[in-house]
C-alpha cells in the first residue's frame, strides 16, 4: 500500500463573499503586510469595495504581470526584507507563486537562483513569512501547494520550483465570485490546467487510495464545470473546488509526462502554462488510448465506470471529445510555434516525472509535434 502525505492550509475559507474574511483576518493579528496582486484585480469592483479598509493594513503593494523570474524575486526581497512580516497574494497562479517565493526568500540569505530545483546548489530551510493566498483564477492550485514556480528565461532557460512543506500558504480564501468577468480563453487555459493536475496525479505511480479518490472527485467537478465556465455560478464554484483538489493531489502524488514537457516549453516560450498543458493533453490521450500498461488500463476503466459509465468507445476518446466539444475557448487551435532547436531542447530536458511508464523520446516528440507547430 502506498503511504500518502497530505499537507494543506491551516485555514481555508470557501464560498461566494469569502474574500470579506480578509480584512478581519489581518486586523486580528496586526503586523506589516505586503500585498502581491495583478492589475486586473486592483482595477476591479471587488478591490474597490475593499480598498478603504484594506489599504491602511498594508505596508505596500507589488504588481505581478508575468511569471516571476529569479531577478524579480531578488528585487522584491531587497526592497522589503525586514520591513514586512506577512504576505497576502490576490491573483492568478503567477501572483501566488511570486508571493510564495518572496515570502520564503525574505527569510533566506542567498539569491533565488541558488535555491531553485534543477539548477540551485543550496537547500531551502523551510523558513517563510506567513502567507494568505486568494486565487482569482482556477487552475494552478497554488493556494494549497508547497512549491513556488520561478521561470528563468535569461541564464539557464528553466522553469523550476522552490519547494518545502512549510511553503503551503497558512491561509487560503477561495471566493468563486473572483472568477466572474475572466476572459473565456483564460478560464479555459486555467481549467484545463486543473484537469491535467487531477488526471496526471490520478495516473501517478506514487498515488495512493486517498489521493486517487480526491482526483476522481476533482475530475467529476471539472466535467460539471467545463461547458459552463463563463456563464454559471455553479460552474465557477465547481472549477474552483476542482483546482484546489488538483493542488492537493499534485502535492500528494506528483505529476506526469505532460508537466514534464510543459515546464521545459514554458522556459523557452511565454505561452500560458495552462494552454501548453491542455495542448499536450490531447496527444497524450491518444497515446494513453493505445497503452497496454495494465495499471493504466485498470485506472482508466475505474475512472470511466465512476464518472461516465454509459459512454462507449473508450474513456480517452470520450474525454478528448468532451473537452474539445464543450470548451468555452478553442485552446488547441491557436498557432503556437516552436523552432527545431526548441523542440530538441524540450526533448532533451523533459521527463516522464511520476508517470506509470517511462515515455520514450519518440513518444514525447509525438506529443510535442501534436501540440505545437514546428517551424521550418
Amino acid at each position: 500500500m502506498t503511504v500518502s502525505l497530505m499537507i494543506a492550509n491551516r485555514q481555508t475559507w470557501f464560498g461566494t463573499g469569502s474574500i470579506n474574511q480578509l480584512v478581519p483576518l489581518l486586523q486580528s493579528d496586526a503586523r506589516p503586510t505586503l500585498l502581491f496582486s495583478c492589475r486586473s484585480f486592483l482595477g476591479g469592483a471587488v478591490y474597490a469595495g475593499l480598498a478603504d479598509t484594506l489599504m491602511p493594513l498594508l505596508a505596500g503593494t507589488e504588481i505581478v504581470s508575468h511569471e516571476a523570474s529569479p531577478q524579480d524575486i531578488d528585487r522584491w526581497v531587497a526592497r522589503w526584507r525586514g520591513k514586512v512580516l506577512r504576505v497576502v497574494a490576490i491573483g492568478g497562479g503567477s501572483v501566488l507563486d511570486a508571493a510564495k517565493a518572496f515570502a520564503a526568500l525574505a527569510e533566506h540569505p542567498l539569491p533565488a537562483m541558488r535555491y531553485m530545483e534543477k539548477i540551485g546548489d543550496s537547500k531551502v530551510s523551510g523558513a517563510t513569512l506567513p502567507l494568505i493566498a486568494i486565487p482569482t483564477t482556477a487552475g494552478t492550485g497554488s493556494e494549497v501547494t508547497q512549491n513556488a514556480v520561478i521561470t528563468d528565461t535569461l541564464v539557464h532557460k528553466v522553469k523550476a520550483s522552490l519547494r518545502h512543506n512549510n511553503f503551503v500558504p497558512q491561509a487560503a480564501i477561495l471566493d468563486p465570485q473572483l472568477l466572474a468577468g475572466t476572459p473565456d480563453r483564460v478560464l479555459a487555459y486555467c481549467a484545463i490546467d486543473a484537469f491535467t493536475h487531477l488526471f496526471e496525479s490520478y495516473l501517478s505511480k506514487t498515488a495512493g487510495s486517498l489521493s486517487r479518490e480526491m482526483s476522481l472527485t476533482g475530475i467529476r467537478l471539472f466535467l460539471q464545470a467545463w461547458p459552463a465556465l463563463n456563464r454559471s455560478d455553479a460552474a465557477r464554484e465547481a472549477i474552483m473546488q476542482a483546482s484546489y483538489l488538483g493542488g492537493l493531489t499534485l502535492s500528494m502524488a506528483g505529476l506526469g509526462v505532460i508537466h514534464g514537457i510543459a515546464g521545459e516549453v514554458g522556459a523557452l516560450r511565454g505561452y500560458h502554462h495552462g494552454q501548453v498543458c491542455g495542448r499536450l493533453l490531447l496527444p497524450f490521450l491518444d497515446l494513453l488510448a493505445a497503452s497496454e500498461q495494465p495499471q493504466q488500463r485498470a485506472l482508466m476503466a475505474e475512472l470511466a465506470m465512476r464518472l461516465f459509465p454509459d459512454e462507449q468507445g473508450g474513456p480517452e476518446r470520450y474525454l478528448r471529445a468532451f473537452i474539445t466539444r464543450n470548451a468555452v475557448a478553442p485552446f488547441w487551435r491557436e498557432d503556437l510555434p516552436l523552432s527545431p532547436e526548441e523542440l530538441a531542447m524540450s526533448l532533451e530536458k523533459s521527463n516522464s516525472k511520476n508517470s506509470l511508464l517511462e515515455y520514450s523520446s519518440a513518444q514525447r516528440r509525438e506529443m510535442i509535434e501534436g501540440a505545437f507547430r514546428i517551424e521550418e
